[in-house]
Formats: C-alpha cells, structure tokens, sequence
C-alpha cells in the first residue's frame, strides 16, 4: 500500500525557482537550480503517483535519504538524480561531470545483490522510501553497474582503509550502483529543528528578505567555541558589507562526533553573540564524507547552490584527523589548497584563515600567524577538550562560553555517570557467568548505576528461541544482545552481557554499536577447553563427542578466539575474585567507576 503522506513546508515550488538569487546555481544552463520536487497540482504528479505503488521499491538508509534530500531541493545541482555509471566515472577518475563541470564526490545509489537481480528484469523505474515507509521519490532507473570500489576508496579519498569514507564503502554499501533521475513526491519528513531547516531556495529567499547582497557561510560539524565565533566575527568585521551564514551539518559526520541535537543548542546559544541583523543559522542534512580536497570543493559547490557569495576555509577543513598510528589523512593545508586552486571554476570566493590562538594578555583570540611578538597564547586541543568533559575538569572561559560547556555537560556527563557495557566471551565452562555475577554484586556495592545482566541461557530462552545454532542464527543471537546492551548503555545503565559470542563478525558488531554510546570491555575468558569439560555438571562436552549434540562450541563447533580484547584470563589460575578486580582495575582506570581508595577520601 501507497502511504500519502506530505509536508508541505519542504516542498519547493516550481515559481519559487525562477525568481533564483543572483549568483547562479552551479553547473546548470540556465543558472537556476535543480528542483526534481514534482508539483502536487500538476498532470505529471498524477500520472507518477498513480503508478508508485506497483513499482519495485527500495527502502533508504540515513545516508542515501540525506542524498535524495540535496539532490531533490538543488544544493547538489547540477546533478537531477543518482549518477549514472558514466557520470561516476568521470568523477572519480576527474573530478568533473562528462560536460566538464567541476564536481568531486560520487553521489550514488548502491543496492544488494539480489535487489539489482530484481531491477534488471524488466524495472525502468522504480519506487524510494524512507525508513518510516514514506514515499519519497521515483526514479528512473537509467544504469545498474557494478563499481571498482577500491578505485573509488583510492581516487577520492586517499586509499587509507581506516579513512571514515573508505570504511563505510567497505563495510557499509552494497556492490551494485544503480542511477538515473528522481521524481520527488516529497522531501524526506524531518520533525526537528523545522525554523532551521532551509532549502536552497529559501535560503536565497532569506537573503532577499534580508537584502544581504554578500553573504559568507562557515561550515561546521562540531560546537561552537570560542575560537570559532571569533574567526566567523573576524569576517564580519574585515568587511562591514559582509553577512554570516552558520551553516552546520546536522545529516551524518564522523563516527564519533558530538550529535547534532547537542551541537545545534551551542548554535542557538551563540547566535545572539554577532552583531545584530547581520547573522542567521541554517541547518542542513548533508551526509559527510570527510573527504579533505574533494570535500573541500564540494562544499564550496553546495553553498553556491545555497546562494552564498564567500565561503570560509580554514586549516584542516573537512578533514578527518589521523589514522591509528597517528598519521594524519591529509595534510593541514590540502583542502584549502584544492579549493583555492578550483575557485575561479567553482565561482565563489573563498576566505581563508588560520588557526585561533587566546592572548590571556589582550583577553584577545588572533590568527596565529599574526600574533604580536612577544605574545604568550593558550589553545585547548580537541582531544584535550574531550577529556575534561570525560573527567569532569574545568573548561576555562577564555576556550568556550559559559552556555556550551553546560549544554555540552548535560549532553555528555562525565565517565563515572556514563553507562557501560561488560562483555564476556569464552567457551561453556570457561568462567564467564561465574565471575559476571560476582561482578554485578560488586558493582552494585561501589557505585550508584543499575546492573542489567544478559545471560546467554536466559537470552536464549526469551529473546532467541526461535533460532538455531547455525554460524548465522549465533551471530543474530550476539547482534541482538549487542543492540539491547547498547540501548541500556544509552540510556546511562550498566550491562554485563556473557554469552559464548564465537564468531568475530558479531562480536565486531556488538562493539561497534556500544562504543558509540558509552564505555566498552571485552573480557576473554580463556580458560581451555580441557579444564571446560572438567567443570561440565550437565554433561555437554560429553553428550557433544557423542554425537547427541549438535552445533556446541569447541566440539562440532569452531570458536574464534579474540586477536583484541580489553582484558583476558584463563579461570584455571585466576579466582573469581582476581577476576572481578581486573575488571575492576580497568573500568577504574579508565573513568567508569572511582576507585575505593579515591571513594573514601571524597
């Protein structure tokens, strides 16, 4: 069934495009922007809508709605839709469209195996949701092509499997490509921030509103400190003619990175801080890619489609920092460089600055290679920012304004108010549950967050009976207990999960899904096979040799050992109390919990 379901606030009307602000959509013949938004009145959107409902349909993942979003409203223009293979193409390997139009970031459609098998035969179009079943567009499809991935990873951005970008092809799209145009009903539904989200018409409407003329844009995926209003006053104060555009991310970013729910509060909170009438805040989906160049140029291609005139560049724009053997992805100044060297065809200007320093003598912020000699100067790392917020520490005032340090305290406590996820993996017999309950008990003594305990039996009886011992139904089993520990980690709690978890794949998942909302341990209970059977009361490994048990781990079944883990010990020569207070020691270590002797002195 077709759901009809419509906001009208994000539809682009057709007139609205043709009173277009001065400065020229990118890349198009007429100079106005792309609008694949059909007109609810016309005979066209009868004639799509009438057929949606018996077309092969596609559901989007979050980053291939942010795409469809800036396809459809005409901040990617001049692109009407997914490319094509010959487009792609000529992207990855030139960085332009095949007419010569300078555009760096493949924007593609990827689908599974079996859903291109479907499209090939015989599907000219066909129908894209979003993940809340809305009808979001119809598409064309025009090519379905299977892409070299590894060339793309390495031509776009740099080759470094550990690079955000390449990381997410690798392990998070599908290898089949498919493109063509989109017939929109619809943008994607949002239910957040609706004052601050703005197509690029109306953004340029805004501007005519306003009757800014010059208008410069300063992109951002982090709060907004100190250091970072000053440079964006330092435009407004170089050129009184000049108005800002806080133009902030809120689609995907860098696993990792502050949400936006926490990062648009610092916004409000700053805005009334620049001069008045000469600063707005727009929001914006846009699905980072953290490409360094390439990004650069491609978000200098978006705010010229937003109606920007300047766009600020600063070190390390775009960047994803440094892989783990600490060597950055880029260097500081490559991505200003290849827009600066693009900018007479990108048609924007670009204003470029260095990096903010704090004079505690002028109470004063300058670009670092103008300070006056003499000058001592302070500057907070990222990394050291971070950690306070973890700890507790003071974040002076001279860093970041009274307003953001508490939003962004709120937002993220420090660690001894964080919830955690325990989670052990071993053999059956190797310890686990033994020294999990102890540990819960001991938790439960020290500190003042509550203790869920996942069990694999208990798991198994009331959230998997339905399924196998099979290497697939096993790691559903362990994602599923990966999710639930995640959501309880979330929400501020502790979980102590021990199921065997004999596969990598899953226990990568589980990992992947806890680190990114709390603290993580994994604890590989080593404990050999032989001391196992020993300790078997229900005669398991027994029953398993004998052929009356099928599909049992370290018998019939393999166990992949853990190459990584936070801590490991054999239960043959460590107690449970040993155990209990390694585990202990870490969580302390690391901030989770305070110590007992640091407890006693409080």
């Amino acid at each position: 069934m077709l759901v009809r379901t419509f906001h009208t606030r994000n539809l682009l009307n057709q007139k609205a495009v043709k009173r277009a602000f001065s400065l020229p959509a990118h890349g198009t013949s007429d100079g106005l922007l792309v609008n694949r938004i059909l007109d609810r009145k016309s005979q066209k959107f009868e004639e799509f809508w009438s057929k949606a409902s018996n077309l092969y349909e596609i559901n989007l993942s979050h980053r291939q709605l942010c795409d469809v979003e800036l396809l459809m409203n005409g901040a990617f223009s001049p692109l009407e839709g997914f490319m094509t293979k010959n487009v792609y193409d000529q992207v990855v390997n030139d960085m332009h469209l095949p007419n010569g139009t300078i555009f760096p970031i493949p924007i593609t459609l990827d689908v599974t195996e079996q859903q291109a098998a479907d499209i090939e035969k015989g599907h000219s179009q066909i129908l894209l949701r979003d993940g809340e079943y809305n009808p979001i567009a119809v598409m064309d499809v025009d090519d379905v092509w299977r892409p070299n991935k590894k060339l793309e990873a390495d031509l776009v951005f740099g080759g470094d499997p550990e690079h955000p970008a390449i990381s997410y092809l690798n392990h998070h799209t599908h290898n089949i490509y498919v493109g063509g145009k989109l017939h929109g009903f619809q943008l994607p539904p949002h239910y957040d921030y609706a004052d601050l989200r703005r197509t690029p018409q109306q953004v340029r409407d805004l501007f005519k509103q306003l009757h800014w003329r010059k208008i410069v844009a300063f992109q951002t995926r982090n709060p907004m400190h100190r250091a970072h209003f000053e440079l964006t006053k330092l435009a407004l104060d170089n050129d009184p003619s000049m108005n800002l555009l806080v133009h902030p991310v809120v689609g995907m970013t860098k696993p990792g990175d502050i949400d936006h729910h926490t990062r648009v509060k610092c916004y409000r909170h700053i805005m009334p801080k620049y001069p008045k009438s000469r600063a707005a805040l727009v929001v914006f989906p846009l699905a980072m890619r953290m490409g360094g160049p390439r990004e650069a140029i491609w978000h200098c291609i978006i705010r010229k489609n937003f109606g920007l005139t300047h766009f600020i560049l600063g070190r390390d724009h775009a960047g994803p920092g440094a892989n783990s053997a600490g060597k950055d992805f880029y260097t500081p100044y490559e991505a200003r460089d290849a827009a600066i060297k693009h900018q007479k065809e990108l048609g924007i200007e670009l204003l470029t600055f260095e990096n903010m320093v704090y004079s505690p003598e002028d109470d004063k912020y300058y670009q670092e290679n103008i300070v006056p000699k003499g000058k001592k100067t302070l500057k907070l790392s990222g990394t050291e920012v971070r950690k306070r917020l973890r700890t507790g520490e003071d974040i002076p005032e001279w860093f970041s304004f009274k307003e953001v340090v508490s939003i962004l305290r709120q937002a993220h406590p420090p660690r001894q108010k964080q919830g955690f996820v325990i989670f052990f993996t071993g053999l059956s017999g190797s310890g686990k549950s033994t020294i999990a309950n102890a540990l819960r008990e001991k938790l439960m003594e020290i500190q003042d967050r509550r203790v869920a305990m996942l069990d694999g039996d208990h798991v198994r009886k009331l959230l998997s009976s339905e399924l196998t011992f099979s290497q697939h139904d096993r790691n559903l089993n362990i994602k599923r207990i990966g999710y639930i520990s995640s959501m309880i980690s979330n929400a501020g709690g502790i979980v102590i999960a021990c199921p065997i978890a004999p596969y990598k794949e899953s226990r990568d998942f589980a990992r992947h899904l806890c680190s990114e909302v709390g603290g993580y341990c994994e604890v590989y209970c080593s404990t050999p096979v032989e001391t196992c059977e020993k300790r078997d009361r229900k005669g398991l490994y027994l029953k398993a040799k004998e052929g009356k048990l099928q599909h049992f781990t370290g018998v019939s079944d393999p166990y992949e050992a853990p190459e990584k883990c936070e801590i490991a010990f054999d239960t043959t020569n460590v107690s449970i109390e040993d155990g209990c207070n390694q585990i202990l020691a870490w969580l302390s270590k690391e901030g989770y919990i305070i110590a007992e002797k640091e407890a006693k002195t409080l």
